[in-house]
């Protein structure tokens, strides 16, 4: 662990109030001193058990006696179709973990969690992704649709990192040592419910298994480990070929056929992950990719998974949030008035419209100052003249020499000044309204929202 942090990193710890995370608080504690790290609690209360007040009351009074500071966090567990409430509570964990300001969100899962864990993904038939070792650390992201390693945070920059210091040690050896400590802590009910999967090979399967094999839990550690080297290298696979069959960020369908169906396979799947995509099935995504592989320039591809849809025009593969999902386009009617905002969350449309001052480009700032600035959707029969050498052309051949996919030039907001069209982001920007080269500018940029938050 002292490998993994550093001298002012702020360390939070899960702390569940089970004989797991009690002993990593009172390791973490002198730890934390010695080292000069600021440490705190969190404490997720899902509110399944009856006793689940009582517990966050037992975490209360455990750090209040070791002067450090706690944060409860209330949920409320909802089961989404064919979801486990085990995935479900996992989730809302997650989901708190991630608006968590700290350096590390420290987990006491162990040795034994390993292996459950391992036996689990393969029962679900999971890839060697799936079969991979929890690694030491990983960033924080949605966990059902897979974290990212540490390896590959660079575009997850400023979210806290999971660390978990006791993946060597059993969970025997952990009972030892709060025993010999004389800790307290206290015990969920649910943990000896084997109706729960993990519960019935902890208590039912693994009991006998120790019996035959007593070093089940490092060959299944190591085996795990093996597995992750494995993805590792199937993620350095898909970095080359992305490389081959990319544009600006997206599959292109044409490149991808000329890859063998497996490495297609992982590159489509090292793609989703990329865009955070919680994964379809292997049956499902390997249908996804036989659409691909059969489309032509001209094929409406559209398909949708979980809430996340795919669709292609082009040959180039789009990944976005499910249009089924998101608001429904807003009336004809709808406007909004830009108030001198630098960004402007329109989320009805699903992204934000920046605005950025510089000289002698954009929109001339004098030009628009006599009248209301509005943004509004597509009428239809708008025209715009970008270039003042040219005649004034109609916006629907220009948003098609863009190559804009149909489904985004619906939500594509354009800007009005009284009822003339003067600006469409990533068009251009209409001859009587572009900034002189004296003249101070105004530069607008439509971002979509990302695929998953």
């Amino acid at each position: 662990m002292r490998t993994q942090v550093q001298t002012g990193d702020h360390l939070t710890i899960a702390l569940s109030g089970g004989v797991d995370s009690v002993a990593l608080l009172d390791l973490l504690v002198p730890f934390a001193s010695q080292m000069q790290l600021p440490l705190s609690a969190v404490h997720v209360n899902h509110g399944i058990s009856p006793n689940a007040d009582r517990w966050s009351e037992f975490c209360r009074n455990l750090c209040q006696s070791r002067n450090i500071s706690l944060e409860v966090a209330r949920v409320k567990v909802a089961r989404g179709p064919g979801t486990s409430l085990e995935a479900a509570a996992r989730e809302e964990r997650y989901r708190i973990f991630r608006g968590l300001q700290t350096d590390y969100i420290v987990l006491a899962q162990h040795l034994d969690d390993q292996a459950e864990t391992l036996l689990l993904q393969l029962l679900r038939g999971a890839g060697v992704k799936g079969l991979s070792a929890m690694p030491v650390v990983r960033t924080v992201r949605k966990e059902m649709g897979g974290a990212v390693s540490v390896n590959s945070i660079s575009a997850l920059e400023g979210r806290p990192r999971l660390l978990r210091p006791l993946l060597d040690v059993s969970r025997r050896e952990i009972e030892d040592y709060a025993r010999a400590r004389a800790l307290q802590w206290i015990t969920d009910e649910s943990n000896d419910e084997i109706s729960f999967d993990r519960n019935f090979l902890r208590h039912e399967l693994f009991p006998l298994m120790e019996k035959r094999f007593p070093a089940y839990r490092t060959t299944f550690l190591r085996a795990s480990r093996h597995m992750a080297e494995a993805s590792a290298l199937l993620d350095e696979l898909a970095e080359v070929d992305s490389a081959q069959c990319a544009v600006p960020g997206k599959l292109h369908v044409e490149d991808l056929r000329k890859l063998g169906f497996p490495r297609a396979r992982n590159l489509l799947r090292y793609t989703l992950t990329q865009h955070a995509v919680v994964l379809p099935s292997t049956v499902k995504l390997e249908e996804i990719l036989r659409q691909l592989l059969s489309s032509y320039p001209d094929t409406k591809l559209h398909v949708v998974f979980g809430d996340t849809e795919i669709r292609c025009f082009r040959g180039r593969v789009h990944i976005r949030k499910a249009q089924t999902i998101v608001q429904a386009i807003p009336e004809a009617c709808w406007h909004l008035v830009w108030r001198g905002e630098e960004q402007l969350p329109i989320p009805e449309l699903g992204g934000t419209l920046r605005f950025t001052r510089r000289m002698g480009a954009g929109i001339g700032l004098q030009k628009i100052k006599e009248q209301p600035v509005t943004i509004r959707l597509r009428q239809g029969g708008e025209r715009l003249r970008t270039d003042c050498k040219r005649p004034r052309r109609s916006l629907k051949n220009l948003l098609r020499e863009a190559s804009l996919p149909p489904w985004q030039r619906q939500r594509l907001p354009l800007i009005f000044s009284e009822e003339q069209l003067i600006c469409v982001p990533g068009i251009g920007v209409d001859c009587d309204f572009q900034a002189a080269d004296d003249e101070q500018g105004l530069l607008v940029e439509w971002q979509q929202a990302p695929v998953s938050p």
